[in-house]
């Protein structure tokens, strides 16, 4: 799995306001990894 920052990094910015945010794209295009990677993300820093 390849580490985008800059994605993980703008979506970061609205986890803790009170929009929905949606991810959307078309198929097999990463979607559900960059999701994982913000998980991943928040786990490390004790959410």
């Amino acid at each position: 799995m390849i580490y985008r920052p800059i994605y993980v990094d703008k979506i970061m910015a609205f986890t803790d306001t009170p929009f929905v945010r949606i991810l959307t794209g078309v198929r097999r295009c990463g979607k559900s990894t960059i999701l994982k990677m913000i998980i991943r993300k928040d786990a490390a820093s004790g959410v």
